[in-house]
């Protein structure tokens, strides 16, 4: 299987982030994902979209969030970038800890880090890249 890339440009709204099953659908389809693995990618790309529009552009829909996805044989390596000031993600809050079980926040970090095999953030916590073994 040769390398596939797919990309897509979203304004900072919660309307916007709906747009991301239809690209998982279609970048299924097109790369004949299994269904595990494709139900994994929906939810890490919704997760990680979502905290770029809330968190990271903070709902400004003049400010882009930014997703690439490169499917090989081996991998599927995803990008989500957004145009905030960033954050430090060692300090984002464990929701397995006591204190943090009933906030509203916090989980999406946590899912992408257990459900990914292996996550990298640039650009002062801008850019998350994380992937998935096929």
């Amino acid at each position: 299987m040769s390398k596939q890339i797919f990309r897509l440009s979203l304004n900072s709204t919660y309307k916007e982030s709906e747009k991301v099953p239809d690209f998982v659908t279609e970048i299924q389809e097109k790369s004949q994902l299994e269904e595990d693995t494709t139900g994994n990618l929906m939810l890490l790309l919704s997760e990680a979209v979502t905290n770029a529009i809330v968190h990271g552009n903070k709902l400004d829909e003049k400010k882009k969030v930014e997703v690439e996805v490169k499917i090989n044989s081996k991998q599927i390596i995803s990008t989500v970038k957004d145009q905030g000031k960033g954050f430090n993600p060692e300090a984002a809050n464990n929701p397995l800890k006591e204190e943090n079980l009933l906030k509203d926040s916090g989980r999406g970090i946590f899912l992408i880090e257990e459900i990914s095999d292996s996550v990298d953030y640039f650009d002062n916590g801008t850019t998350i890249r994380f992937s998935l073994n096929r």
